[in-house]
């Protein structure tokens, strides 16, 4: 079985890189972080207090979550755009932080990668929890002024000083919770992809699992 484990911070190119990198390898690709960011839109749909752990760990057990090539379907309605929104990206860290929460999602994750066989998963406890000895664990950073503004072009809504404000609640946030806490795995591959292309991130990354251009 064939793991690949994409972790790091927001904005630090996770999902470009991961999705880009599971093409080059013939490999399925899971934005974990999609799945905490579905729960939360679920919580707020069914009027559920973020901050509840009971009420959201409870809904994390029956929650119906469909990540898709072409977008993301959450208890049958398309939600692709609003997970990405700034109500949920204000409240997913919360949801994240639940340890009920996150048992249910390590799981699912991996009963998506038995299923299928491997996978390159992306997110931020991917090598440290979920899949601590995959193939190769990869540990993505940047400048934060980088990732802001990375971040600034895909919330089209809010302006820069906004983002960069968000990115850096969330880093302490994700960084500082008692359970799955953002952290680099002691084995993981470190990359600053601050200044590189999409393309050179995954020449780097390929030529480390022996793929080179295959």
């Amino acid at each position: 079985m064939r793991v690949i484990a994409i972790d790091g911070p927001a904005g630090s190119g996770k999902s470009t890189v991961a999705r880009a990198l599971a093409a080059r390898l013939g490999l399925e690709y899971l934005d974990t972080g999609a799945m905490y960011r579905s729960v939360t839109f679920a919580a707020l749909r069914r009027g559920v207090d973020p901050g509840d752990d009971a009420a959201v760990g409870r809904l994390a057990l029956d929650v119906t979550i469909d990540l898709r090539p072409d977008g993301v379907v959450v208890d049958g309605a398309d939600a692709t755009i609003e997970i990405r929104g700034p109500e949920v990206s204000r409240a997913v860290s919360i949801v994240a932080a639940n340890p009920r929460v996150r048992a249910e999602m390590v799981q699912r994750q991996r009963d998506w990668v038995a299923a299928r066989g491997g996978g390159v998963l992306e997110g931020r406890d991917i090598g440290t929890v979920v899949f601590p000895d995959a193939e190769l664990k990869v540990y993505l950073t940047a400048d934060p002024e980088v990732r802001a503004q990375r971040r600034a072009k895909e919330v089209t809504d809010l302006d820069y000083e906004t983002v960069a404000a968000d990115l850096a609640r969330r880093d302490a946030l994700d960084q500082g919770r008692e359970v799955s806490p953002l952290a680099e795995a002691e084995d993981a591959f470190l990359l600053d992809t601050t200044g590189l292309s999409v393309e050179e991130i995954i020449d780097v990354i390929a030529a480390r699992i022996g793929a080179g251009d295959d």
